[in-house]
């Protein structure tokens, strides 16, 4: 395996405890694989040369632990990072396992359990900070419906803008150092789960307290399940300086979420995503929220992390490889040609005077309407350079 596409500290390739750690279970069948720990998943990580491990509270901590058994699992995951230096970038809460949560947590019909859903979510925080998290993310699985009557979505969307609201003020009271990520979904587990893109949670953002603490975590299956397309949703994050996490792996458009490897179906699209990160600087971790075949056994849910971070790094080649090919960056010239004849009202906004020359132009439409792109070219390039023709 050549070093080029070995992972090191600095591409901040991170897994999750539920990915390496996933055991297999589907709607339709038991698990085919043992439970691993979290001290154990450390280790592998470490194995297979990642950066970090993030968690959902009750990954590490058992839901039902006492207070002694939760110093007990924390002081034993602290020492397996001191151990292997694997770092704690990012936190979760489970706000969608436990029955109380059937009807959602900060959007639930039952002010009870929004309340309760704020308590364990500050608990959670408190743990994520405390092994060094500075990034929070939320992935409301259960914040949605199947019927809309049993609830109004209106309500629904300002006990979601409350919850957030509540939780920003209690970092800013506690003095933590901690950015929250709001993660969509069109759907699953719910029928319809409110907030489902990345352009809905920027809107919503923007009516919150404090939207300067608050981004996205954009995951890449989740848009494909809607049949949109990632690069873009991640764009208008990036655009609105609001990219504060990343989730990668693979999907089937318009499927179930199915969580692949890392550019193990849609290749070219991660691709797109890998090129657009590298080009833009993105210096926030890579998560990737994927998980193994159910058919793999531990020793290929190692492969199939190592793949994961691989492919990665093989685009991230390709990517200095488009960036530096003449005949594709001149097809890219030619398409974004600017003689600047167009800069005097595309450039500086508003002005009464210029506007005026603007409505007295004269346009040749039928010559604007003849000027082709050569897209067909210029894609099958990227073909020819992602095939290894090129």
């Amino acid at each position: 395996m050549s070093n080029q596409y070995i992972p090191r500290a600095e591409d901040k390739f991170t897994f999750g405890l539920w990915t390496v750690g996933n055991i297999g279970r589907d709607p339709f069948g038991d698990p085919v694989r043992g439970v691993v720990t979290p001290v154990e998943i450390v280790h592998m990580l470490a194995e297979v040369g990642a950066w970090g491990v993030n968690f959902h509270d009750n990954d590490l901590v058992p839901i039902d632990a006492t207070a002694a058994e939760r110093d007990r699992i924390v002081r034993d995951f602290r020492k397996a990072m001191d151990d292997t230096g694997i770092v704690v970038p990012m936190a979760t809460t489970n706000l969608f396992t436990h029955p109380v949560f059937r009807d959602g947590a900060f959007t639930s019909s039952d002010p009870e359990v929004r309340a309760y859903a704020l308590q364990k979510t500050m608990a959670a925080i408190d743990l994520g900070v405390e092994l060094g998290a500075e990034t929070y993310v939320f992935w409301g699985g259960r914040e949605g419906t199947e019927t809309d009557v049993g609830k109004c979505a209106v309500d629904s969307g300002r006990h979601f803008r409350y919850a957030i609201n509540y939780l920003c003020d209690y970092v800013i009271d506690q003095g933590y150092n901690l950015r929250f990520a709001l993660e969509p979904k069109p759907n699953e587990p719910r029928g319809d789960i409110y907030l489902p893109t990345v352009g809905s949670m920027l809107g919503f953002i923007a009516t919150l307290d404090h939207p300067e603490m608050v981004g996205v975590n954009p995951e890449m299956a989740h848009e494909q399940m809607a049949g949109l397309n990632f690069m873009h949703a991640i764009a208008q994050a990036w655009e609105a300086d609001k990219l504060f996490h990343i989730d990668l792996n693979d999907q089937n458009m318009d499927r179930y979420d199915q969580d692949f490897r890392f550019g193990s179906h849609s290749i070219k699209q991660a691709f797109n995503v890998v090129h657009f990160l590298e080009s833009v600087g993105y210096d926030n971790p890579r998560h990737f929220d994927a998980h193994a075949y159910r058919s793999s056994d531990l020793d290929d849910v190692k492969e199939f992390a190592r793949g994961c971070m691989r492919t990665y790094l093989i685009l991230k080649d390709k990517s200095r490889q488009f960036a530096a090919d003449s005949e594709i960056q001149a097809l890219i010239a030619e398409c974004t040609a600017d003689d600047g004849s167009m800069s005097m009202w595309l450039e500086g906004g508003y002005d009464p005077g210029r506007n005026n020359e603007l409505r007295r132009h004269l346009f040749d439409r039928d010559a604007l309407g003849a000027r082709g792109k050569p897209y067909e070219r210029l894609d099958q390039l990227l073909i020819d350079l992602l095939l290894g023709v090129r």
